[in-house]
């Protein structure tokens, strides 16, 4: 009976032996369990920080490429280069959202890759910044030179206008003078008379005449002395205009300029200027037609009118 009772007592105290090895053994399991899942917890809270913090990263370089394109741009640079390097940056953005294997040194690598080229392009954005101020600085010396040529040409341009002025007056004052000095050099035809020629050459004077007795014209007149005067040939042409007006043709009549324009004439002679109040007697050609009515005879030398007569036809 005690026999059985004492085996009874060795079997209780194995049996609980086991259970207490079982449970130790569970409980080092669940501790070892729970160790593994701290772990993976810690690593993936490792990486989501890693890959967020690489995500800002790449974000900021992202704003900072935009900013120097338009910097580049509003200078006027070439941006060919910093867009190339923001479309590969755009790419490994979104190469990050799907990367399984994702490494942080990896993308360290590429980071300080961009930022090396930030710092680079900062150097060329100084440079071109200092080449702008230079061509800015010589576009207003260009411009204060080019504001300097204009105030001076208006000045030029005034003292122009001036002289353009000035010179019109002296040419008036020339030309006044000059035709005054002409004028005084004129001959003078005076005391004109006109007197009809028949065929045989008998003069008839009177101031009247039929046209049946006019085969010539005489018009004779007083050329004054002129102490201004050159001493030299004078050539004198008569103007004979009937009624309306019109220039009669006397055999060697043409166009001769006087009073500043063209003007036909009937007749012209040579006469050698003695300057002493001669006699001067001109004699027109033959064959001329006269109707009844009145007529006019005017006389020009060197350019002016210097006298004139008249005459009726009966």
């Amino acid at each position: 009976m005690e026999t059985t009772e004492s085996n009874n007592n060795g079997l209780l105290k194995v049996i609980i032996g086991v259970m207490v090895g079982v449970l130790a053994l569970l409980g080092y399991l669940f501790m070892g369990a729970r160790n593994e899942t701290l772990e993976l917890q810690k690593s993936l809270t490792s990486k989501v920080e890693q890959l967020s913090s690489t995500q800002i990263k790449l974000d900021s370089i992202s704003k900072s490429l935009d900013e120097k394109i338009l910097e580049v741009q509003s200078l006027g640079g070439n941006v060919a280069e910093l867009e190339a390097v923001k479309a590969q940056l755009e790419n490994d953005k979104k190469k990050l959202k799907t990367d399984l294997t994702f490494s942080v040194q990896k993308y360290e690598s590429k980071i300080k890759d961009y930022e090396t080229f930030l710092a680079t392009k900062d150097d060329d954005i100084r440079k071109l910044k200092e080449e702008n101020g230079m061509l800015v600085a010589k576009t207003q010396t260009l411009e204060n030179e080019k504001q300097q040529v204009i105030v001076e040409n208006a000045s030029l341009k005034t003292e122009k206008e001036v002289l353009s002025t000035t010179l019109a007056d002296v040419n008036t004052k020339n030309s006044d003078l000059s035709r005054q000095v002409t004028l005084a050099s004129a001959m003078k035809a005076i005391n004109v008379q006109v007197t009809a020629l028949s065929s045989k050459g008998k003069e008839r004077d009177g101031g009247a005449y039929k046209a049946r007795r006019i085969d010539q014209l005489k018009v004779s007149f007083i050329m004054p002395s002129n102490p201004v005067a050159a001493q030299n040939n004078k050539d004198i042409y008569v103007r004979v205009l009937d009624a309306n007006g019109a220039v009669v043709e006397n055999g060697n009549g043409g166009i001769v300029q006087a009073d500043g324009k063209e003007i036909g004439y009937s007749f012209k002679q040579s006469v050698p200027f003695e300057n002493n109040d001669q006699r001067v007697d001109l004699v027109s050609g033959k064959g001329a037609n006269y109707t009844k009515g009145k007529y006019s005879v005017e006389l020009y030398s060197e350019g002016f009118k210097i006298g004139k007569g008249a005459f009726e036809v009966k």
